[in-house]
């Protein structure tokens, strides 16, 4: 099972590789890739160091192009892929059937991946874009539970790759249509669910409130930990009682399901976090190196380390980990 690491900058690209990823992803500065922030991504320049560097230790380098083109220009989208070829990348991470189209009809030997942004979570979907464009992987959105995604192995040929550490999202990923109805602007265009120009922060009695848009997601009191506002995030009064209406701030972590995903045929386990710093990725990184080879070296007797969870809790969200939808069915 192949771990993929985020690579947000160079040095997050030489830090992934260095710590034992055997892939790392990335994207161009521009609109065509989900995580489109200022001081985040590559110049051409550092593509061809950071493929360099990745193909001399062994790695691959796959080139995420996984925003859905706008119809005034669609031609910069075409040129992304027609950058990830000329770098030689050793896959392209799609979402939209038109640039799939695109990249099957002019690089018939370039491998595709579609995107969990394409949100294929039957073997239906999954096997009509096997069928009309070659897929060679997909990566599953974070709703599926372990009998849901072995199920789709069993019935495909296309790689199976799911994410294994980082961020929840229990909607229709990059196009979630509360923080599009909240902040006006699309999750996939802008690579988050809350731009900072819809987030706002007032304390005020000792206690911190959170807005998007002028939309209160939470409050805070003296001492409690104050998460980033998101919609899906935040704590509502439903029926009289306050609380995590639809998901609690919290992160994926399947460092306990290693063996059973290896067993079932997961090719990939992923890593959230282009926009984060170095620092999470070599730590994440490394601590599921070693989880990886203790689980494949011994599956029986497999059982993940108090340090390697210390190590992962540190950069979970609000502090707490999940196994989310893997070990039950979504609200």
């Amino acid at each position: 099972m192949d771990l993929v690491a985020p690579a947000g900058s160079l040095l997050a690209l030489k830090t992934a590789i260095n710590k034992g990823a055997d892939a790392v992803y990335l994207g161009l500065r521009n609109a065509t890739n989900a995580r489109n922030f200022g001081g985040l991504n590559f110049s051409e320049t550092e593509i061809r160091q950071g493929v360099e560097y990745a193909h001399q230790h062994g790695k691959q380098v796959l080139f995420a192009i996984n925003t859905f083109p706008q119809a005034r220009n669609a031609e910069e989208w075409h040129a992304a892929i027609d950058t990830a070829v000329l770098y030689e990348a050793d896959a392209v991470i799609l979402a939209d059937p038109g640039l799939m189209a695109y990249a099957r009809h002019r690089y018939p030997d370039l491998r595709l991946h579609l995107s969990v942004q394409s949100s294929s979570t039957t073997v239906d979907a999954i096997e009509l874009m096997r069928e009309q464009f070659g897929i060679r992987r997909v990566v599953l959105p974070r709703v599926l539970t372990l009998a849901e995604i072995e199920k789709i192995i069993q019935q495909t040929t296309v790689e199976i790759e799911v994410f294994g550490f980082g961020s929840l999202c229990v909607m229709v990923e990059g196009r979630c249509l509360l923080s599009s109805y909240a902040t006006g602007d699309s999750p996939n265009n802008r690579g988050v669910c809350s731009p900072a120009h819809a987030v706002s922060w007032e304390e005020k009695e000792r206690v911190l409130s959170a807005r998007l848009s002028g939309t209160l997601i939470d409050q805070y009191g003296p001492g409690e930990a104050a998460g980033y506002p998101t919609l899906c995030k935040g704590r509502f009064e439903v029926a009289g009682e306050v609380d995590y209406a639809l998901e609690e701030p919290t992160s994926l972590n399947a460092i306990n399901l290693l063996p059973q995903l290896m067993k079932m045929g997961v090719a990939a386990l992923k890593v959230e976090g282009r926009q984060r710093s170095p620092n999470y990725v070599g730590q994440v990184v490394g601590t599921l190196r070693e989880a990886i080879d203790a689980a494949g070296r011994n599956p029986e007797r497999y059982s993940a380390r108090p340090d390697w969870h210390s190590n992962l809790a540190r950069h979970a969200e609000g502090a707490q980990v999940t196994q989310g939808a893997f070990e039950r069915p979504w609200k």
